[in-house]
């Protein structure tokens, strides 16, 4: 199997932690010594012969530097950013003129959190067998165990089991729902959430693009005839589009396989404090910090000065050279819109 590791991101979710150069995928969590892309990066090589990395130009020396052993073949460098889709055409155009075989390859983000390194591999190891036995799109999707709204969702339909290869077939996508939605699935059972692993030959991701979304296929195609010379300008020419909407939800034979693994998006300080821990009064702290009756709290200081929280509850104070944020805890998703103000300017 060839293993895809996405590692885009805008950096406005967990500003002043990440910023558009320096995307969340780079940081490091819960006192790790290893940043997000490297964990992803030892979980891809469990799974596969060989590993790529797609990543946008203005953080791509960052990624080369933290994932030094990779050559620099390894690198598919996306001359800015046109979503999702586009980010995954030219993955496949690269891997078409590396690799003269059709085996699955894996597409894997960055950014998330996992702990259960061995359940990954089994998953992987069951989409890769089912995608070169059924010669189609394999999801990997996450059971949910609580009822989120910042999630699709992949609703299960009938139940395959050929040769050890546990999946079901795609009945329908969910956007994200509303919370008495989400609860209803949650405890339906039927839904899994989309959190965008999938698995293909090459051959199937082709054919599908042709049945439902020729403009991809030709996406495809520039990038294979592009020279060194024109490359950018043909994939700057590409419209902005997310490869769900574009591709995969437009798939009528999709199968999805239930993760065996533990699985966060960190998409917010709130996500970014369930996955570091808490003290006995449900705080987290890093760097030069005094707190004194403050709890439920994430607290970051990144600077020699000393930060002071005093009589706080559910709050985020993150405070490094690129900017300072207190927020309400519950609110933490806010930050990506505030943050886009001053990166904009």
């Amino acid at each position: 199997m060839i293993a895809i590791i996405i590692a885009g991101g805008s950096g406005s979710r967990l500003w002043p932690l990440s910023k558009p150069d320096y995307p969340k995928h780079l940081l490091k969590v819960n006192g790790d010594d290893l940043s997000l892309l490297q964990h992803t990066y030892a979980r891809a090589k469990r799974v596969a012969e060989s590993v790529y990395v797609v990543s946008e130009i203005s953080h791509i020396e960052h990624v080369k530097q933290q994932l030094s052993e990779l050559s620099e073949d390894a690198f598919i460098v996306e001359p800015g950013r046109r979503g999702t889709a586009n980010c995954i055409v030219a993955a496949l155009a690269a891997i078409k003129s590396k690799h003269l075989t059709d085996e699955p390859i894996a597409f894997m983000h960055a950014d998330h959190y996992i702990r259960d390194i061995a359940g990954f591999e089994y998953s992987f190891k069951i989409a890769s067998e089912a995608a070169q036995a059924n010669r189609q799109i394999i999801l990997v999707g996450v059971e949910p165990d609580y009822a989120a709204t910042g999630f699709g969702y992949i609703k299960k339909g009938k139940l395959q089991h050929a040769e050890g290869q546990l999946s079901f077939q795609v009945d329908a996508f969910k956007e994200k729902p509303d919370y008495n939605t989400a609860k209803q699935y949650w405890q339906s059972g039927e839904y899994l959430w989309n959190c965008g692993y999938f698995v293909a030959t090459i051959e199937s991701f082709l054919e599908s693009m042709r049945q439902h979304a020729p403009g991809l296929r030709e996406n495809y195609e520039a990038l294979l005839e592009a020279s060194e010379d024109t490359y950018e300008a043909v994939y700057l020419g590409f419209e902005s589009e997310a490869i769900d909407y574009a591709l995969i939800e437009k798939v009528d034979n999709l199968l999805v396989v239930p993760a065996s693994f533990d699985w966060m998006d960190l998409g917010s300080f709130t996500d970014m404090h369930k996955a570091v821990g808490s003290d006995e009064r449900g705080n987290y702290t890093y760097g030069t910090v005094e707190l004194d009756e403050v709890e439920n709290s994430f607290i970051h200081n990144h600077e020699d000065k000393p930060l002071a929280v005093i009589g706080l509850d559910n709050v985020v104070v993150v405070n490094t050279p690129h900017g300072i944020a207190v927020i309400r805890k519950d609110l933490s998703q806010k930050i990506g819109d505030i943050s886009k103000r001053f990166i904009d300017t």
